[in-house]
């Protein structure tokens, strides 16, 4: 079956709720443990089916945000998703009260349990209105974001169409594409600071109802840290402007020199060589071909796994118009499919995507025998492992998409992952000054993060953009208007995937091992569980970030890259 028969219907919810409170009953006058556990499998499989309809609507609706009948059904979930999970939290309220709690921890695991309690205490009836309310918010953030058309050299772009503009080998051209891109948030600042305002405020009601103190402790559970807590967050942060914002400035001003540049501006960033950027040598069904004959020499695993992606019709890579921004990978629970979306531009970015969104898709993929759909995927920080690990356990097959580049490639992939943290970190140091400041005004805000980016990205120079230099570049970053606190994730995964580039150049049966094996437990163990099963060392722990950075500057400073 390919994913155009993958079969979506609207839901009915009144149907699905007398459905569910019937289950729930049963389960709560089983008799038995056992009978209870066969009662809570086929709850279990209620929850995939409706999760499987509002993940392909939402797949759909992303493929074409101007498709008419996915924009009614968007609408429908953004309604009634809440519902859904006033339903569901009656049963995870039965779960966690059973009398037959010991033999169910045994069945599901103790994760488990820990998830549920932290979805009882993120949710209640009294917050559904809050929780519509912000769900259409992040839909008209999105459209907006979706909404852009960019006129240049006769033909029309949205946001991600100008990517390859914008790392021309022209400075005239990326400092006017750059400008156009930007001229589009210029245009709309007000919009951005309006809706950003309504969802700050809807947020901090709804954790205050929920009784807790503040958001960025409803934000914690929210995004189910078990095991760790602000506090080691923060020691992170410390590590990474330690040990990593040196040597990203290092970066930068050997950048500066590379390009025989007085200054680098913001649109001089992600163009690394004169001679231009590594690029893949040939268009989208090129790179598929060349991914499927990767991943057959990969292993056996991964051959299975790009097979079935591909026959099956599950990756819509190339960008187009009304089109969402971005990419990502998601699973469709009845059909046991990941699905993997993305907007090819002609970047190296294709690539990255093809291995990052490929390393989710190939986790999930892995651990689809578990039934349990909480379970599925492991906690963000986690996931962000298997896809930016993945993108590092690949680079023996670059070759084959980018051929004489292959050097060049490389180098922009190490030093571009160094050049992340210092940002990662910084946008989750701002979420933690939004919600423990809610009241702050629009321009309070930006001017904190444009203080951020001084202490964590001090190369930054913002030239002659008034809005950037007010600090408004948050504005593009979706993940701070649709998943609060959800940021901080990629920098730990990236950590822990840099000590998997490490470990596969010392020993790749070992590192191999290793990264399967987070693989294969999905969503089984908290984040710090899934670090000891990966024989990783915790980026919370002391010495972890020196303990890979040295590795990292010296197999740059081996690469010459004078003459690239």
């Amino acid at each position: 079956m390919k994913f155009s028969e993958f079969k979506y219907e609207r839901a009915d919810f009144d149907k699905y709720k007398v459905k569910m409170q019937n289950l729930i009953l049963n389960m709560n006058n089983a008799k038995t443990a056992d009978e209870q556990i066969q009662v809570i499998k086929q709850i279990n499989k209620e929850l995939s089916h409706i999760n499987t309809l509002s993940t392909l609507c939402s797949i759909r609706h992303s493929i074409n945000t101007k498709d008419e009948f996915y924009d009614k059904e968007s609408e429908y979930w953004d309604e009634y998703s809440p519902l859904y999970s006033e339903v569901e939290l009656e049963y995870e309220k039965a779960v966690i009260n059973s009398k037959f709690r010991d033999a169910l921890e045994k069945e599901f695991g103790e994760q488990y349990f820990k998830l549920i309690e932290n979805s009882l205490r993120v949710f209640s009836s009294e917050v559904i209105e809050e929780c519509q309310e912000e769900n259409k918010l992040v839909s008209e953030y999105k459209k907006l974001i979706a909404s852009a058309k960019i006129k240049y050299k006769g033909e029309t772009y949205n946001l991600s169409g100008l990517g390859p503009f914008k790392i021309s080998t022209d400075r005239a051209e990326r400092q006017e594409t750059n400008r156009l891109y930007n001229e589009f948030f210029v245009e709309n600042k007000q919009k951005f600071e309006d809706l950003f305002d309504k969802l700050v405020k809807v947020r901090v009601r709804k954790a205050k109802k929920l009784g807790f103190n503040n958001y960025v402790e409803f934000g914690y559970v929210n995004m189910d840290r078990t095991d760790y807590d602000k506090d080691m967050v923060a020691n992170f942060r410390r590590q990474v402007k330690e040990y990593i914002v040196p040597v990203a400035t290092k970066l930068y001003n050997e950048q500066k020199e590379r390009l025989g540049l007085d200054e680098l501006y913001h649109y001089d960033e992600n163009f690394e060589f004169v001679s231009g950027n590594a690029k893949p040598h040939g268009d989208a069904e090129f790179i598929l071909n060349n991914g499927k004959k990767m991943y057959s020499e990969l292993s056996k695993e991964t051959n299975e796994f790009f097979d079935y992606m591909i026959d099956t019709d599950l990756l819509d890579l190339e960008t187009k118009p009304a089109k969402q921004a971005g990419g990502y990978c998601t699973y469709i629970d009845d059909y046991n499919s990941p699905f993997i979306f993305s907007n090819f531009n002609g970047t190296s970015g294709d690539i990255d995507v093809l291995t990052h969104e490929a390393g989710h898709a190939f986790q999930v993929y892995s651990s689809r025998y578990i039934e349990i759909p909480m379970l599925m995927f492991p906690t963000y920080e986690s996931c962000e492992i298997h896809s930016m690990g993945m993108e590092f356990i690949t680079w023996p097959w670059m070759e084959l998409f980018f051929e004489d580049e292959t050097m060049k490639y490389k180098y922009s992939h190490l030093s571009g992952a160094i050049k992340f943290i210092p940002y990662g970190v910084l946008v989750d140091d701002f979420q933690h000054f939004i919600y423990e400041n809610p009241d702050a005004t629009p321009a309070e805000r930006n001017a904190h993060f444009r203080q951020l980016e001084k202490e964590y990205l001090p190369h930054k120079n913002y030239a002659d953009s008034t809005l950037l230099e007010e600090g408004c570049f948050w504005f593009r970053q979706g993940h701070i208007f649709s998943s609060p606190f959800y940021y901080i994730d990629y920098t730990l995964a990236q950590i822990c995937a840099l000590q998997f580039w490490k470990k596969m150049n010392e020993n790749r049966e070992k590192g191999w091992q290793d990264y399967m094996a987070i693989c294969k437990i999905g969503g089984t163990k908290s984040f710090l569980g899934l670090v000891k099963t990966g024989d990783l060392i915790s980026p919370f722990q002391d010495g972890c970030v020196a303990s890979i950075i040295g590795d990292i500057e010296q197999y740059l400073d081996n690469i010459d890259t004078s003459d690239m």
